[in-house]
């Protein structure tokens, strides 16, 4: 069974996490990344490792502005760059109440991207492991939810979620037999509905 995303769903995980930040100091782009527009290598994974190497200078200068230590890491993920922060104490500050903060940094360093390559950019950003264990968590909650209706049949809304977050649990249920995943209500407020079939 597939779970049933709708066109609006799939557009705003595209554009998930925009933020507009005014009035924000931000560390300076890497030298040399203005030599990215013009390079002729901007298609496929060669593509979305410049991207995680321009986001990892960028994040190395806040880490130093901020005097936090962490470690970053790269990697290419699909059609994404993957870029996480890691191993310092102050870091969790960077994740902020529900991932606020780390929404926040991930637009500024995909307009960062942008800046540099000319191009839009879907790269996605952890800090501390914090949207890691958030996928791992949301997929046992629509695993479980997805097995609980199955079981007994009507069905169940789960709390209001980002696009991001409702992809992850729409994928965990359709792979459970028996029931679809929908998603109703308008943001803020959209949620995953798990119906029997």
């Amino acid at each position: 069974m597939t779970a049933e995303t709708s066109d609006a769903d799939v557009a705003e995980i595209e554009t998930t996490d925009d933020v507009v930040a005014d009035d924000t100091i931000t560390p300076e782009m890497p030298s040399g990344a203005e030599t990215a527009e013009g390079d002729d290598s901007g298609d496929g994974e060669d593509h979305l490792v410049e991207e995680g190497e321009v986001a990892g200078d960028y994040l190395e200068q806040l880490l130093d502005l901020l005097d936090f230590d962490g470690d970053i890491d790269l990697d290419v993920d699909g059609d994404r760059a993957i870029v996480s922060i890691d191993g310092g104490r102050d870091l969790v500050k960077l994740v902020g109440k529900n991932g606020e903060v780390l929404d926040a940094l991930q637009e500024l360093t995909r307009l960062a991207v942008q800046q540099a390559t000319g191009e839009r950019s879907r790269l996605m950003l952890d800090v501390a492991s914090w949207r890691a264990d958030r996928r791992q968590r949301l997929s046992a909650l629509g695993s479980e939810v997805a097995h609980r209706v199955a079981e007994n049949g009507g069905r169940e809304e789960l709390d209001p979620m980002t696009p991001f977050e409702r992809k992850i649990v729409h994928d965990a249920v359709a792979a459970v037999d028996g029931v679809i995943s929908e998603s109703e209500g308008v943001e803020p407020k959209r949620r995953v509905v798990v119906i029997k079939r």
